[in-house]
């Protein structure tokens, strides 16, 4: 009797074991896919021709209009996994959506709250998500579900200046440059990806290359270069 409850114990433990083991080669078999997206932008001329009919300048834009948004054309299986729904936000701050580039998994929903001191009120024509939420006060915020992938020009009725985007993805592997163009997107796992970059200023097909990561994961460097 205690000779087959040691062998039961053992079994366990190997079985134990090898679980962990398995574990930790599966969350070792990911890579970091990393770099740096250059937005060269030379003055007015280059405002696209539906911001410029708006009235934007180039110099009140320039800022936001360097952050791109580098993600996976086609994403692992388990990126798509049903979740948990999420929020996020988009503020009204001195006449101005922040940030001015939202990427977000389809099924989102979007807080608008106006903490500016002057009405806003804030829709789109976009296709995917057309939506219109009125005239609101400061200290008043709405909100927008976003079901659909695609992009999503987000503009305010009082203010034709204002402008934002909402990228809606349909996996979470994507990620936004900061404020020298630097990104880092992690936790990919093993296989063959297009790795693309979306910016307001690109026209035509945006820019792409093939990326791999290795069966035994490890970073990958991938820059670009946006004119």
């Amino acid at each position: 009797m205690k000779l087959t409850h040691a062998f039961t114990i053992l079994s366990c433990a190997v079985l134990l074991l090898g679980s962990m083991q398995r574990e930790q080669r599966s969350r070792a078999v990911t890579g970091t896919i990393r770099g740096r997206v250059d937005v060269r932008i030379s003055g007015t001329s280059e405002l696209r021709p539906d911001v410029a009919a708006l009235g934007m300048h180039a110099a009140h834009d320039r800022p936001d209009r360097r952050r791109s948004v580098v993600y996976l054309e086609t994403a692992p299986r388990a990126a798509f996994d049903p979740s948990e729904e999420q929020h996020a936000r988009m503020d009204q701050r001195h006449e101005n959506f922040v940030p001015h580039v939202l990427p977000i998994v389809a099924g989102t929903t979007v807080d608008f709250p106006n903490d500016d001191s002057t009405y806003h009120s804030v829709f789109s024509l976009s296709k995917p998500r057309p939506f219109n939420l009125g005239r609101y006060a400061a200290g008043r915020s709405k909100s927008v579900r976003f079901d659909e992938p695609g992009i999503i020009r987000v503009f305010c009725d009082i203010h034709s200046h204002m402008n934002a985007f909402i990228l809606v993805f349909t996996h979470r592997y994507f990620t936004v440059t900061d404020e020298d163009g630097r990104y880092r997107l992690g936790n990919v796992p093993a296989g063959s990806y297009t790795l693309t970059v979306w910016n307001e200023t690109v026209r035509g097909d945006p820019p792409r290359r093939a990326i791999a990561i290795a069966p035994e994961g490890g970073d990958i460097d991938a820059d670009f270069t946006i004119r």
